[in-house]
């Protein structure tokens, strides 16, 4: 039986975690496909082998990772990745983009208010700015599980910012200050295939608000699909209003397979 999802809800306990991005890697690099996701976690939680510094944490870390991925279905490219020991670098994009398929709050920030701050030329961002653009988040369709405290709040605001210098958009301590980040060209060409397979136009792709994740306008991301086509890495047309891309590629999975040959 599937479980309901859970895309809307809007957790303070995942964000106040962290991406948690190394020790993610780590338990999908041990991932057993032969065993269940229960097993698997159980397993870590058994033998702590991404070393957390107690068993709270550890309790806390696997039902993080039990929230935000379901390795034997969507996130299963993520685990293969992983296994075949893909560079952090390039996979920590792909991280991101799974993990907001299931986790609300981390995507409608990065999409709707970083993006927001980050293309009105805004320099610094701090955590009371943050607070304030939580206090709208029912209205975005955000639905939180309980009342949140002032002191949450704050917390939540400083999460989604310290995520946000984990996945390399700001950097800082206090006050963070936005980074002129790229992504690998392996990275970007895995996240056109993924983009594809949830049927998305051709047009509709270049000018996706996943792209926003990133820092990404619709503009970067046609000058990256100029280039890669000039490298012949894939096909990008463009005649009038018709836009045409052919990837290497039938989907994500397969592409996944072709980053680690």
């Amino acid at each position: 039986m599937t479980a309901p999802s859970r895309a809307n809800v809007v957790s303070s306990f995942t964000v106040v975690k962290g991406a948690m991005i190394d020790e993610t890697y780590a338990v999908f690099a041990a991932w057993d496909f032969a065993h269940s996701k229960r097993e698997n976690l159980d397993r870590l939680r058994t033998e702590n082998f991404i070393g957390s510094s107690s068993v709270t944490w550890l309790r806390d870390k696997a039902k993080v990772l039990n929230r935000r991925y379901e390795p034997a279905g969507r996130d299963r490219p993520l685990v293969i990745l992983a296994k075949h020991g893909l560079p952090v670098e390039e996979w920590k994009p792909l991280l991101l983009w799974h993990m907001t398929r299931d986790e609300f709050l981390v995507r409608d920030f990065l999409e709707t208010w970083l993006f927001s701050e980050y293309d009105s030329g805004t320099f610094r961002v701090r955590t009371e700015d943050v607070a304030t653009y939580l206090g709208d988040i029912g209205k975005r369709g955000g639905v939180t599980e309980h009342a949140w405290s002032e002191q949450t709040t704050k917390r939540v605001a400083a999460g989604l910012l310290k995520m946000a210098v984990e996945f390399g958009l700001l950097r800082g301590s206090v006050a963070k200050e936005f980074v002129s980040s790229h992504l690998p060209e392996s990275s970007f060409l895995y996240l056109l295939h993924a983009m594809r397979d949830e049927k998305l136009s051709p047009s509709k792709l270049i000018s996706s608000p996943e792209w926003r994740l990133f820092l990404m306008r619709p503009a970067d991301v046609e000058h990256e699909l100029l280039r890669l086509h000039q490298f012949k890495k894939l096909e990008y047309q463009v005649a009038g209003s018709l836009v045409q891309i052919s990837l290497p590629c039938a989907s994500a999975s397969e592409y996944a397979e072709r980053m680690v040959e």
